[in-house]
């Protein structure tokens, strides 16, 4: 087994195991215990005490990072040629119709977000095989299918995610890059986390945030204190 430098060892220790930290002091230790040569994405787990395969259970929306994700998205927007200058005006990569929906069905799928509009998910849904898989498919639940394009591509340039729990009842978001400051990460952080606490189901009984992590690629994760956001 290979030995632990110096410096991982030192940030290993930085976490202490069995304890959870304040939302404030879990950014600022995420932070510290990075130690990859790129800027690494940050990253929330939220274990939440819902059943997803019951419909009332299901924990789904959006928010708006306050700082954004530091990522740079690629959006798509399939729309009516009356609708492509404000499309484009708005910081759209592609923006087209049948040319690109021919270029999905034969595979291509080089973006992050596709917006359209409700007149044309007829066309739009004969892509759901392609586009399901990958979480590229539009609902208007996300606002990524609306009369509004422009506003659309505006928001989610500027740092509007989307979120959903998966079959394990986990919730999994990237909040920004290591290389944000703490402040940064802990807004953004707290306005996930927030809007998470809002979408509590009716129906779900006992304990709603089991647990959340936050973590960055390659690092251990920090355990955070539910009550620090008021779970």
């Amino acid at each position: 087994m290979a030995q632990l430098t110096k410096k991982r060892k030192a940030v290993i220790n930085k976490v202490e195991e069995d304890k959870t930290y304040p939302l404030l002091d879990a950014t600022r230790l995420v932070k510290e215990i990075t130690t990859t040569n790129f800027d690494a994405s940050v990253d929330v787990a939220v274990r939440l005490g819902v059943d997803p395969r019951k419909a009332n259970q299901m924990v789904r929306g959006t928010v708006s990072l306050p700082h954004g994700t530091g990522k740079t998205v690629r959006v798509l927007v399939l729309c009516t040629p009356d609708k492509e200058d404000e499309a484009k005006a708005a910081g759209a990569d592609f923006v087209g119709l049948d040319e690109y929906i021919d270029k999905i069905k034969g595979g291509w799928t080089d973006v992050d977000v596709i917006i359209t509009m409700p007149s044309i998910m007829a066309k739009v849904g004969a892509l759901g095989r392609v586009l399901g898989p990958r979480g590229l498919m539009p609902n208007p639940k996300t606002g990524t299918v609306t009369i509004e394009v422009g506003k659309a591509v505006t928001e989610v340039k500027a740092g509007k995610i989307d979120f959903k729990v998966d079959k394990t009842g986990i919730v999994h978001a990237a909040i920004g890059k290591a290389s944000f400051s703490q402040e940064k990460l802990y807004d953004n952080a707290k306005e996930l986390l927030q809007t998470i606490l809002k979408l509590k189901p009716s129906s779900a009984k006992g304990a709603y945030v089991r647990s959340i992590y936050l973590s960055s690629t390659m690092s251990s994760s920090v355990a955070v204190d539910p009550k620090s956001i008021g779970a």
